[in-house]
């Protein structure tokens, strides 16, 4: 990273959408730079991906690391670093780093993604931690042999819940609504798991314990009990975009946060794109294989704009 150099572009994103920008940007001959501070972005915590093409079985984060691997091979160049702020003047982009330092650049692209939706059930932020977690592949190791609850009805919940079910001695899968909204291929694999225990129509509306959770009292009794015992709970209730830059930047958001893009994957201020799961495009079909796209079309779009200004 060099302070008074000016990028012809600035990543800010390591995941799928940033990483296959970078490739693509790479190829282009495009002079760039990726922030990211966290390698892989989300999907590096995600236990199996399966439905990559070409790629069949292959953990979340094995697929980062190549990922990262594959950007570098290209000669990316990758700061993992927050930025704190981003300031538009009439040709550039100036980025404010953690620590002061400062960079220019003449477009930007955001592949920031989303951050982990919070429960909001009491408790939660005390025990946050202490039993409290939103990263299975990440803690799930420290529940060897013990009871846990799953929250919510998503791919992301079922497949916590089938990487928890090979290390803990029981998971309860707890779903607010009457049916799983989680492809069927892992409705399919829970069913047939004697481990896990789906608890349909119920919230939990409080996380209990002494130092560390020991049990969860849920919104309705479940077999003749309002309170469940577990040993730890994983929040899988979805995510929210990350909007921080959007909002300094002006762009245009949907009802739900997520950056407007045009088929180019453009933002509404000139010099400026988005991919991945922070827009509103692909349909909203968030997955893999669609934040690398849109990566790409990012970058396509980018090399052209460059070479008219």
């Amino acid at each position: 990273m060099e302070e008074n150099k000016i990028y012809d572009l600035i990543i800010i994103g390591a995941g799928p959408a940033g990483l296959t920008a970078s490739i693509y940007a790479s190829r282009f001959g495009i002079k760039h730079l990726v922030i990211g501070s966290l390698m892989g972005g989300l999907i590096s915590e995600t236990h199996l991906i399966d439905n990559y093409p070409g790629i069949e079985d292959v953990s979340g984060f094995d697929f980062s690391q190549k990922l990262v691997h594959h950007a570098k091979k290209y000669g990316a160049e990758i700061l993992p670093v927050m930025v704190r702020k981003i300031n538009k003047s009439d040709t550039q982009f100036e980025l404010e780093l953690d620590g002061g330092k400062k960079l220019q650049t003449k477009a930007l692209l955001l592949a920031t993604g989303t951050k982990r939706r919070k429960l909001g059930a009491k408790g939660e932020e005390e025990f946050s931690g202490k039993g409290v977690s939103y990263c299975a592949t990440c803690d799930g190791f420290f529940y060897k042999n013990k009871i846990v609850a799953v929250v919510g009805g998503s791919d992301s919940a079922a497949g916590a819940a089938l990487y928890l079910a090979d290390i803990a001695q029981k998971v309860y899968l707890i779903y607010r609504k009457d049916k799983l909204r989680a492809e069927q291929h892992w409705i399919d694999l829970i069913g047939k798991n004697d481990k896990i225990e789906v608890i349909f129509n119920t919230n939990i509306k409080e996380i209990l314990g002494v130092g560390k959770v020991k049990k969860t009292k849920l919104d309705k009794p479940y077999k003749n009990s309002e309170e469940l015992e577990v040993d730890g709970i994983f929040i899988e209730v979805g995510s929210d975009p990350t909007v921080d830059f959007a909002e300094d930047l002006g762009l245009a958001v949907d009802e739900g946060g997520f950056i407007k893009v045009n088929k180019d994957s453009s933002a509404s201020l000139p010099g400026v794109w988005a991919a991945g799961d922070i827009t509103d495009g692909s349909d909203k079909f968030r997955q893999v294989i669609t934040a690398a796209s849109e990566g790409a079309i990012a970058a396509r779009s980018i090399s052209n704009y460059l070479k008219n200004n």
